[in-house]
C-alpha cells in the first residue's frame, strides 16, 4: 500500500483510507475487517462522533486495540445530538469542541486524535474561534492536527485561509466532480483532499449494471443517464472499480480514497481494484465519458 503526505505538515497516510461508518455493530465482525485492512497495509482509519451516537468511535477504538499505536486515527465533531430525541444540531462553539473531543478520546480508547475534523460548517460558524479551540488541543497534544470534512466552498476557503489544516474531506469520484475546480487552492493552502464516496454508492464498482437500473438518480446523473453511462464504462477495458479508484488518487492534490466495507469480502474487492487500477490512459478514457461540474450552493 502506497502512501502520500497529508498536508505540508501531516503525516502520511494510505492512499486507501478505512471509512469506518460502514462497520456493523458488532465487535468481532468490526475486528476481522480492521484486521483485514491493517493486514492490507492501511493506516489511516476515519470515523467521527455522529455515526451511530459514538458507537462507531467505540467498535473502532476497541477493535484496534493494542495497534492503534501503528494508524493514524481520525474523528469529527460539530454535530451535537440531542439527548433523549431523534437527531442532532449544528454546534462548533469551542465550548461544545472541547467537551467532544474528550468524549471522543474516552470512546477510541486513546490519549490523542491524529486528526480532528471539523464535521460540516456554516458561514455563520465563528471559525477564528474554531480554529483556536483547534491549535489549543494541538498545543495540549489531545489532537495532532486539524482538518475540515466539507462540499461549501464558503466553509472550507476561509477554514484554509484562516487555519494551518492538513486537510479537506470532500466528496469526489468518476460521478461527482465538483470539487475539480478548488483542488488546486486546497493543495495551495498547504491541505490535502481526502475523496470521500471515491465509489458512488456502488455505482463505480462491478455492480454499476444493477446499481443503475435501481437508481433513478446521482448527483447531475438522472436514472437513465446513470443506466447509459454504466453501459459505456462497461465496454472499456479493465476495472470500472480500479478505474474509479485511479480517478481520484490520479490528482495529486488528493492523499487518500476512503473506503468503507461491512465485510472483509467487500474490503477485500476495494483492495483487488487498487491492485489492479488501470494505467492512465484508460482512466482517461473513463472520465472522458463523465460529466465536468460545479458547486451551486455554498459559493459565497
Amino acid at each position: 500500500m502506497e502512501k502520500r503526505k497529508l498536508g505540508n505538515d501531516g503525516p502520511y497516510v494510505s492512499e486507501i483510507a478505512f471509512g469506518c461508518m460502514s462497520l456493523p455493530d458488532d465487535l468481532d465482525a468490526s475486528s476481522r475487517i480492521i484486521d483485514a485492512a491493517l493486514d492490507a497495509g492501511i493506516n489511516y482509519f476515519d470515523t467521527a462522533d455522529l455515526y451511530m451516537r459514538g458507537r462507531n468511535e467505540e467498535l473502532t477504538g476497541r477493535a484496534l486495540g493494542s495497534r492503534r499505536k501503528d494508524v493514524i486515527l481520525a474523528t469529527k465533531v460539530g454535530n451535537r445530538w440531542t439527548e433523549g430525541r431523534d437527531g442532532w444540531t449544528w454546534d462548533a462553539s469551542p465550548e461544545y469542541i472541547r467537551s467532544a473531543v474528550r468524549d471522543s478520546l474516552r470512546r477510541l480508547q486513546t490519549d490523542y486524535i491524529d486528526l480532528y475534523q471539523l464535521h460540516g460548517g456554516t458561514n455563520e460558524d465563528d471559525l477564528d474561534a474554531v480554529i483556536d479551540v483547534f491549535e489549543e488541543l494541538k498545543k495540549e497534544g489531545l489532537i495532532r492536527q486539524y482538518g475540515i470534512s466539507s462540499i461549501r466552498p464558503n466553509a472550507f476557503r476561509p477554514f484554509l485561509e484562516k487555519s494551518e489544516a492538513v486537510s479537506v474531506m470532500m466528496q469526489y469520484s468518476l460521478l461527482d466532480r465538483r470539487p475539480e475546480e478548488w483542488l488546486a487552492g486546497i493543495q495551495n493552502n498547504g491541505a490535502s483532499v481526502v475523496a470521500r464516496g471515491p465509489l458512488a454508492k456502488g455505482l463505480l464498482t462491478a455492480e454499476a449494471g444493477k446499481r443503475s437500473a435501481q437508481s433513478e438518480g446521482f448527483e447531475s446523473y438522472s436514472g437513465s443517464e446513470l443506466r447509459e453511462i454504466a453501459d459505456e464504462f462497461s465496454r472499456l477495458p479493465g476495472s470500472l472499480h480500479g478505474a474509479a479508484l485511479g480517478f481520484v488518487l490520479g490528482r495529486p492534490e488528493v492523499a487518500a480514497a476512503v473506503a468503507g466495507a461491512s465485510s472483509a469480502g467487500q474490503l477485500e474487492e476495494t483492495l483487488k481494484a487498487y491492485r489492479d487500477m488501470p494505467d492512465k490512459e484508460t482512466i482517461e478514457a473513463y472520465a472522458a465519458l463523465t460529466k465536468t461540474a460545479r458547486y451551486e450552493n455554498h459559493r459565497e
